[in-house]
């Protein structure tokens, strides 16, 4: 059986369960002849506890409401306990009886915690998120009463379809999966999501729920470069170029290029290119910033000089 289970009050809670016979004892086990199923609360001594039995199957009237839905002569001691309380928190022991054999197991018992609220599901992310590349998105509830399990739903930024299933955890208990595959883009940076965990019991329902806020890598968005200052300057004065993007992660290279003959020529790297202006340094500017996942480019800038322009028409003229 399981070491611990979670149970919501009101609704039931399932124990995995099973046994077998230790070899000395197997002649007197006989799966053939009725076999009662007891479970006692907190101290297996029942013989100085008496109170502490709280099922047996063969009894009608029972201190606990339940059943054992497992096959005893197949040695399957599924038990479902109904309408459970906080008072049912406790340590609990299995015993066979049958004829001639009946046993405890001291040693094995299962925690039960019933709580007035469900704990929230777990949210877990499949990889790295980044965009262009899908990613899963993994929400589990626990499913104490799986007649009754959870339903689970989502907040999503974006369209999806989700698929859902209910499965034994290697510790024999059970749990709803919900799974939502997407691809992300970087619009869904550091945007909120939530798994709400939805638990039918008696004639209403009870919530939990987990968010998460998404972490999308991508390549750099909305480059930009600037100019300061932006006014035409004088041949001689002291220019700034700046790089701008936004990425994650953050871009760490920035290449500046001068449109020279109608070609690009790669100037400077870093992201800010600061020159002392000469008559060739006029013209189109622009810049690439990259990071691991690509690279953004930003539209062109002009750096104008005073007088260049004029200079070079009243010289036309006097050629002419």
């Amino acid at each position: 059986m399981p070491d611990k289970l979670d149970g919501l009050t009101g609704s039931c809670v399932q124990i995995s369960c099973s046994f077998d016979i230790t070899d000395q004892n197997k002649y007197t086990f006989n799966s053939t002849i009725l076999t009662s199923g007891v479970w006692i609360k907190e101290n297996p001594d029942f013989g100085l506890h008496p109170d502490s039995v709280i099922f047996n199957s063969s009894k009608m009237v029972n201190r606990y409401q339940g059943k054992i839905t497992g096959n005893m002569s197949k040695k399957n001691c599924t038990t479902v306990f109904f309408n459970v309380t906080t008072s049912y928190t406790n340590k609990y022991f299995f015993r066979i009886e049958s004829q001639p054999f009946r046993g405890t197991d001291p040693y094995k018992s299962v925690d039960i915690v019933v709580r007035d609220l469900p704990s929230s599901p777990i949210l877990t992310v499949s990889g790295e998120v980044k965009e262009g590349t899908p990613v899963s998105l993994n929400c589990s509830a626990v499913a104490p009463c799986p007649e009754h399990p959870p339903e689970l739903t989502w907040t999503l930024p974006t369209q999806f379809t989700p698929e859902n299933q209910l499965q034994e955890n290697p510790d024999q208990t059970k749990s709803v999966l919900s799974t939502v595959t997407f691809t992300p883009s970087y619009l869904h940076h550091e945007k909120n999501i939530t798994c709400t965990a939805v638990y039918p019991v008696g004639t209403s329902n009870k919530t939990a729920e987990h968010n998460m806020m998404l972490k999308v890598s991508f390549s750099p968005k909305d480059t930009s470069a600037s100019i300061s200052p932006a006014d035409p300057v004088l041949v001689g004065s002291c220019v700034n170029l700046t790089c701008s993007s936004t990425a994650n992660r953050p871009a760490t290279n920035f290449t500046w290029f001068q449109i020279s003959g109608g070609k690009p020529t790669q100037v400077a790297t870093g992201l800010r290119y600061t020159l002392n202006v000469t008559v060739g340094d006029g013209g189109l500017y622009y810049c690439k910033a990259r990071n691991s996942h690509g690279y953004g480019k930003s539209k062109e800038v002009q750096l104008a000089i005073k007088g260049r322009s004029i200079g070079r028409f009243y010289t036309t003229q006097h050629l002419q």
